[in-house]
C-alpha cells in the first residue's frame, strides 16, 4: 500500500485471486488469535473427513442396488460380504452417510464463521481508518453516498471470497481427485479421461463466459453508484428541493440514474441464464457418455447394475460441486470486481503523514507562527503568496478578506489538514511537519462557519469535544457556552436527540453545542473560522459573549466575515489575493481608508439596515408576515 505508516505490513491488493488471498491471509489467519488459528484447522478438518464420507456414499448405494437386484445370491463365506449384501443394511448405511456428510459439512461452515467473520471486521475497520487519515482533499471530491456504497460492497466481496473460495473451492477440488481416484479403480482410466475432460471445458466456459459478464457488473455497479449518490445527495439538500419546488427535477434525475442501473442489471441476469444454460449442456454430454459405457459393460456382463447407479450416482454428486465450481468463479468475478474499488480506495495515498521521527507537540505558552508560508489547492491557482504573521500567547489576531483570499486556508493548513508548499508553521518553535498530527490537534480548538453534529443526543455531541468526559463535566461546558437553559426546556434534556446533522436544533443552537465541546476541550490554542457568519444580529451578540468566554486566556486565530466581531483584536490582519493587505488594529486601519475600512463601512450599512427592518417588523404584523 502507499502509506507507509498504516499498511506497511500487508501485501498490495489486485483484482486476481492469488494475490487476493495472500491479501486476505493476515486476516483468516491472525496471529493473535489463537483461538481463531484453531477453529481455521478443526474446519480444515472437518472438510476433509466430509468429502471422504461423500465419496463413499456411491458405495452404499452400488451394495444397495446389487443386494436388491439379487436377494438370494448370498455371498458364501465372509463377515463383510453377507454386511454388503444385506439391503436394509446398505440403506441404512446410505443414508447415515448422507446425513454424516451434511453434519460435517456444517460443522466446518460454523467453525469458520468466527474466521470469516473477524476478516469481514478487521477489512472493514482498516478501511474506515483509512479515510480518516486520508487528506481534505479526497473528502471534498469524494460523494458520501458513492463512498458508503464503495465500502459496502466491498465488504460483501471480502465475505464472499472469504467464505467461497475458501470453504467450497478447496473441497470441491478435493472431491473431485477422490471421485478420479475411485472412477480409475472401480471403472476405468477411460471414465476418469471423459469426466476429467468434461470438468476442463466445463470450468473453462464458466471462466469465458463470467468474464464476458465482468464489464456489465462494472456497469451495474457503477450504475447503484450513480443512483445511490444522487439518492443521498438530493436527500441531504431536502430543504433546498423544497425551496426550489424541483421534486420533479430530482425524481427525473433519480429515473435516469435507475434506468441505466435497470439496463444494465437486466444484461447481467440474461448473460447468467446463457452460462447456466451452456453449463448444464456441457455437463449433460459428459454424464450421458459414462452412462452409456456403464450401461454396455452392464449388458455385457461385465459390470453389475450396481456398478450403473454407482457411476450415475458419482456423476449427480459431482455435478452439486462442479455446478458450484460455476457459481463459485463467478460470485469470486463479481466480488472481486465489488472489492476492486475498496483496494482502490485503501490505496490511495495519504497526503498528510507524519513523519518517521516525528515528536509529540509541547505547548508551554501557545505562539503560533507563520514564516513565508505559501500554499495552492492545484498548481495552477496559488492561495497564499509568503505570508508571514505571529500569533502571540493570549493573543488574538483576525483575519479579514474578500471570498477566496484564503482566510479558511490558513486555520486548515494550521490544523494541517494540508501540507504547506512554501515555509513553514510553527507553535512554540516546532515546525508542525515535525510533530504527530494527533498531538498537534489535540493542541488546538475549532469552532466552524458550519457545525455539522452527529445524529445522536446533545449530550453525546457536547462530550464528543473530550472523550471520558464525566456529566458534570458536559454541564458545565454547556453551562460556560450559554446553552444549559435550552437544554432544560427539553423533555429528555441533554439526552435529546439532534437529528441527522443536528437538523433539530437552530443555527445558533448548534453553534452553542460546538462551543461547549470546544470548552470541553479546553486546548491552548482555538480557531474560530467564521462561527457566527450564518447567524442574525441578535444570536450573533449572545454567541459572541460564549466566544469571548471560550477565547479568554487562549491564544486565538478568528477568520472573521463579520467585523464586527473582531473589533477588540489585538491584530487585524487583511488578505487580498493570497497576500497580506493591510495589518494593524480596529483604529489603525479604519484610519488607513483602505481595503479593511470599505467593508467596515459596507457591513456597517447593511447591518444598519437590517436592524431598521427589524424594529419596522416588531411594530407593523404585515410586513413581519410578509417577511
Amino acid at each position: 500500500m502507499t502509506a507507509p505508516n498504516n499498511n506497511k505490513d500487508f501485501p498490495k491488493p489486485e483484482a486476481n485471486i492469488k494475490e487476493t488471498i495472500a491479501f486476505l491471509q493476515p486476516y483468516l489467519w491472525p496471529a493473535n488469535r489463537a483461538d481463531l488459528k484453531w477453529q481455521v484447522v478443526m474446519a480444515l478438518v472437518a472438510m476433509v473427513f466430509g468429502k471422504i464420507v461423500v465419496v463413499l456414499i456411491p458405495y452404499t448405494y452400488k451394495w444397495a442396488t446389487n443386494s436388491l437386484a439379487a436377494p438370494n445370491a448370498l455371498p458364501e463365506i465372509g463377515f463383510w460380504n453377507l454386511l454388503i449384501a444385506s439391503p436394509i443394511i446398505m440403506v441404512v448405511a446410505y443414508n447415515l452417510a448422507r446425513f454424516v456428510s451434511v453434519s460435517l459439512n456444517q460443522l466446518r461452515d460454523a467453525l469458520f464463521a468466527a474466521v470469516g467473520q473477524h476478516a469481514v471486521r478487521g477489512l472493514s475497520n482498516r478501511a474506515f481508518h483509512h479515510l480518516h487519515n486520508l487528506s481534505l482533499r479526497f473528502h471534498l471530491k469524494r460523494r458520501t453516498g458513492g463512498l458508503s456504497r464503495v465500502i459496502e460492497r466491498g465488504k460483501v466481496g471480502i465475505e464472499t471470497i472469504v467464505r467461497l473460495a475458501m470453504m467450497f473451492g478447496v473441497p470441491t477440488i478435493l472431491e473431485f481427485i477422490l471421485t478420479s481416484v475411485i472412477l480409475a479403480q472401480q471403472f476405468s482410466p477411460l471414465y476418469v479421461v471423459i469426466v476429467a475432460f468434461t470438468v476442463v471445458i466445463y470450468v473453462w466456459f464458466s471462466v469465458w463466459a463470467s468474464n464476458q459478464r465482468i464489464t456489465i457488473r462494472k456497469d451495474m455497479n457503477e450504475a447503484d453508484t450513480d443512483g445511490m449518490s444522487k439518492a443521498v445527495d438530493s436527500l441531504l439538500n431536502f430543504e433546498t428541493v423544497k425551496y426550489f419546488n424541483n421534486e420533479d427535477l430530482e425524481r427525473a434525475r433519480y429515473d435516469r440514474a435507475t434506468a441505466k442501473y435497470e439496463k444494465a442489471a437486466t444484461r447481467t441476469y440474461t448473460s447468467l441464464a446463457w452460462l447456466n444454460f451452456g453449463q448444464g449442456l456441457i455437463f449433460g454430454i459428459g454424464m450421458l457418455l459414462v452412462m452409456l459405457m456403464s450401461a454396455r459393460e452392464v449388458v455385457a456382463g461385465t459390470q453389475t447394475i450396481g456398478h450403473f447407479v454407482m457411476i450415475n450416482a458419482f456423476m449427480a454428486q459431482l455435478a452439486i460441486p462442479l455446478n458450484f465450481i460455476g457459481t463459485l468463479y463467478r460470485e469470486i468475478a463479481q466480488g472481486l470486481v465489488d472489492m476492486d474499488a475498496m483496494f482502490k480506495l485503501l490505496d490511495e495515498p495519504e497526503e498528510v503523514i507524519d513523519a518517521p521521527n516525528a515528536k509529540e507537540l509541547v505547548v508551554t505558552t501557545g505562539a503560533v507562527s507563520f514564516k513565508d508560508v505559501a500554499f495552492s489547492y492545484d498548481e495552477d491557482r496559488t492561495i497564499l503568496r509568503g505570508i508571514s504573521f505571529e500569533v502571540p500567547p493570549g493573543k488574538t489576531v483576525a483575519i479579514v478578506g474578500p471570498s477566496g483570499a484564503g482566510k479558511s486556508t490558513i486555520s486548515r493548513l494550521l490544523f494541517r489538514f494540508y501540507d504547506v508548499k512554501g515555509g513553514s508553521i510553527s507553535i512554540d518553535g516546532q515546525n508542525l511537519q515535525d510533530v504527530t498530527q494527533a498531538s498537534l490537534r489535540r493542541a488546538i480548538g475549532m469552532v466552524p462557519q458550519d457545525t455539522v453534529l452527529f445524529n445522536d443526543t446533545i449530550g453525546y455531541n457536547i462530550g464528543y469535544g473530550r472523550s471520558g468526559a464525566t456529566e458534570a463535566e458536559i454541564e458545565e461546558a454547556a453551562r460556560r457556552a450559554q446553552i444549559i437553559d435550552f437544554i432544560h426546556t427539553l423533555p429528555q434534556g441533554f439526552k435529546s436527540e439532534v437529528g441527522e446533522r443536528g437538523l433539530k436544533l437552530s443555527g445558533g443552537e448548534k453553534q452553542r453545542v460546538a462551543i461547549a465541546r470546544t470548552i470541553l476541550k479546553a486546548p491552548p490554542i482555538l480557531i474560530l473560522d467564521e462561527a457566527t457568519s450564518a447567524l442574525d444580529t441578535h444570536t450573533e451578540r449572545e454567541i459572541q459573549a460564549a466566544l469571548d468566554e471560550v477565547s479568554k486566556n487562549r491564544t486565538t486565530l478568528v477568520i472573521a466575515h463579520r467585523l464586527s466581531t473582531i473589533v477588540n483584536a489585538d491584530e487585524i490582519i487583511v488578505l487580498k489575493e493570497g497576500l497580506i493587505a493591510e495589518r494593524g488594529r480596529h483604529d489603525d486601519l479604519i484610519a488607513q481608508n483602505g481595503i479593511y475600512k470599505s467593508m467596515w463601512e459596507r457591513q456597517r450599512t447593511a447591518d444598519e439596515a437590517r436592524e431598521t427592518l427589524a424594529k419596522v417588523e416588531e411594530t407593523t404584523p404585515s410586513l413581519r408576515v410578509l417577511s
